[in-house]
């Protein structure tokens, strides 16, 4: 008989085929899931604001209750026409939608839906999602400042505002949950709150993180960026067509990337309520997410929209002070016990 060998070099290329393999598999499903899971809250959205405020909201799309509305409205966005304002800079108007876009996708990289479901754990996985939640807020003062438009312009420098004043909190009440924790990885954190879920030692932390997730993404009551009775439509008010759909496409897909890192931090991510083992991880990482996606939509129909000085005076004087002693307070704890 004669024994076929791999050589080294075989070897070495079945190696790297395979990675590839993984790879777009991975990259591939990530993608799926950051088109897919936003257009089930935007459909949220439509359906809890409508029974809020007491109408039918869209109706027709869809033979059940206007399911498929959201993608009517993607198939009305593709039709429209793409206009770039005369003065605008072309290159970068055309590419802010982009990198909008792309942090949120990047996020859903190292979130967990099970201990062995998730495309890639990283064990510095909160540092890495803190870097990137602060990178969209440059496509947003990119278009700001390439729509050639006064209104865009404000928009943008209010989103940069908020960014500086919230994120700081954002990052502190992380702070604590990672010292509870004793570790960076998502994974590690979750696995963490076997015994109990953090929401409940860090009450406060996940209070601050869940205000400076709506300050982040400029939703309700924090829609300054934004506001039409202002400043029209902020940086976003020169996009038509398929560039104004990525920039609603980011921000539900910011709300799910947001609702799903608060869960890992504080509701225990994947981990299930005792005695109800039997659902699947995933399962129960979709429903949290669903929970909070479903608390930031009800706090539009809710809260009226704040102004700027009052945005800003909630951080600097309320939540980083809040942050900073949620801090010490942990770290005196967790010497002690």
């Amino acid at each position: 008989m004669i024994h076929l060998l791999a050589t080294p070099g075989q070897s070495i290329v079945n190696n790297i085929n395979q990675f590839w393999l993984v790879l777009l598999v991975k990259a591939g499903a990530v993608v799926v899931f950051f088109l897919v899971a936003p257009l089930g809250v935007g459909y949220m959205e439509h359906k809890v604001l409508a029974h809020m405020q007491h109408r039918l909201g869209p109706m027709y799309a869809g033979r059940f209750h206007g399911w498929a509305q959201l993608i009517a409205d993607g198939v009305k966005f593709v039709q429209k026409e793409d206009v770039i304002p005369t003065a605008a800079d072309r290159f970068v108007f055309t590419l802010a939608p982009a990198v909008v876009m792309i942090p949120y996708i990047l996020l859903f990289v190292v979130v967990p839906f099970g201990n062995d479901v998730f495309a890639e754990n990283l064990n510095i996985g909160i540092f890495f999602v803190l870097a990137i939640t602060s990178l969209s807020v440059i496509g947003v003062l990119m278009a700001g400042w390439a729509s050639a438009n006064k209104f865009s312009l404000i928009g943008a420098l209010r989103a940069a505002a908020q960014l500086i004043a919230y994120e700081l909190p954002l990052i502190l009440s992380s702070a604590a949950v990672v010292m509870q924790a004793g570790t960076l990885s998502l994974i590690g954190i979750t696995e963490a709150q076997h015994h109990y879920w953090f929401v409940f030692p860090q009450a406060v932390g996940f209070g601050i993180f869940v205000v400076s997730s709506l300050a982040e993404l400029s939703r309700p009551p924090f829609d300054m960026p934004i506001a039409d009775s202002e400043i029209i439509f902020g940086a976003y008010t020169e996009y038509t067509g398929l560039k104004f759909a990525f920039f609603l496409l980011a921000e539900y897909g910011g709300i799910v990337a947001l609702s799903a890192i608060a869960s890992v931090l504080f509701l225990g991510g994947y981990l299930p309520i005792p005695g109800l083992s039997f659902i699947p991880a995933p399962l129960w990482m979709a429903g949290k997410i669903g929970a909070l996606s479903f608390f930031v939509i009800w706090l539009r129909a809710t809260y009226p929209r704040l102004r700027e000085d009052q945005l800003q005076r909630l951080s600097w004087t309320v939540l980083i002070p809040l942050a900073l002693a949620d801090i010490l307070i942990t770290a005196v704890l967790k010497v002690a016990l």
